[in-house]
């Protein structure tokens, strides 16, 4: 009996999965670590003498996270100066596709892993808000000449019941975070918003405590992507979802060779004109060829413990969305 209750809620989330409305709102308390602290939640190390990638180099695992540490502390004041000049501001077309994939109902709690400084959050807020506004409205419009007595309780209601949505950026660099804060600061933006040092492989959050999940071009970077995966499985609320946007792989030959040929030739040559940093951007350019394609990264997904795992390409395979469900 139970197997068939399972299969059942498999096959209707399934069938819904574009337009799936998060129901989990509760408050519940979680674990966050004060700022600039990183969490360990006891892993065991086992990776004396395991060799990964950096790019295209082979390097000891426990070398990796400090050198991609190390990429991103340079890169940080100027990062979103050069992800405009890197994609021709085209990342912002791919972030807001992201949102409305997900399409976020008021009230739901966000965790953005590897969210650096901040574009995910930022953009869920303001979703969430302006969803918030337009059901308002509809809820307006939907109520014929209204009495005092029914403005004057509505305007009630909406003071004291407004869904309050919440974004967590969680980031295991302190300079990206300090960037975002101060963009933060300068927006206007605090309602909330909160700031977190942690590590994907080891997320400082307490099991079930967050609706959606989302990291954007910042998978690759870590050096255990299945136990990151993994914990993206843990912190999520049963119906929750995950979300990546990450840089995949290019099926059109035209258009990988043209694209082969810009990151390689064009991409370090901003990163050295711009920020000053060469190396740092020849990085991230490889680290992308490194990546698995969607359907392999996919199959990772569904290994980590997700149902209903799809992917959407953007840009002819340049990016691409994957999203999966915790049941």
């Amino acid at each position: 009996m139970a197997a068939c209750v399972k299969t059942l809620a498999l096959r209707t989330l399934c069938a819904s999965t574009r337009n799936i409305q998060h129901v989990s709102r509760s408050r519940v308390k979680h674990s966050c670590c004060p700022a600039w602290v990183t969490v360990r939640r006891g892993y065991s190390d086992g990776t004396e003498g395991k060799k990964t990638h950096f790019g295209f180099e082979t390097v000891p695992e426990e070398e990796k996270a400090e050198r991609v540490y190390k990429v991103f502390e340079s890169v940080a004041e100027k990062y979103d100066v050069m992800n405009d000049a890197m994609s021709l501001g085209i990342h912002r077309l791919w972030k807001d596709t992201l949102l409305h994939v997900m399409n976020p109902q008021p009230g739901l709690r966000l965790l953005d892993t590897a969210g650096g400084t901040g574009d995910i959050s930022f953009r869920f807020l303001e979703y969430t808000r302006s969803m918030h506004e337009r059901q308002q409205r509809q809820k307006t419009r939907s109520s014929q000449t209204p009495s005092w007595r029914d403005i004057a309780d509505n305007y009630v209601s909406n003071q004291t019941d407004l869904p309050q949505s919440r974004a967590v950026v969680c980031d295991i660099n302190k300079e990206m975070l300090k960037i975002g804060k101060q963009r933060a600061e300068k927006a206007g933006i605090s309602t909330g918003l909160s700031w977190v040092v942690g590590d994907a492989e080891e997320l400082p959050f307490d099991d079930d405590q967050f609706d959606i999940y989302t990291i954007a071009f910042g998978i690759r970077n870590v050096t255990h992507i299945e136990q990151a995966l993994q914990e993206a499985v843990r912190v999520l609320k049963p119906g929750g979802r995950f979300l990546c946007l990450e840089f995949s792989k290019v099926s059109n030959p035209v258009l990988a060779s043209l694209y082969d040929a810009y990151s390689f030739q064009m991409i370090p040559v901003l990163g050295e004109v711009i920020a000053g940093d060469w190396k740092s951007y020849q990085y991230l350019v490889e680290s992308i060829r490194k990546f698995p394609d969607q359907e392999t990264f996919k199959e990772m997904i569904e290994d980590a413990g997700f149902f209903c795992v799809q992917y959407f390409n953007l840009t002819g395979g340049v990016v691409s969305i994957h999203s999966g469900f915790k049941l």
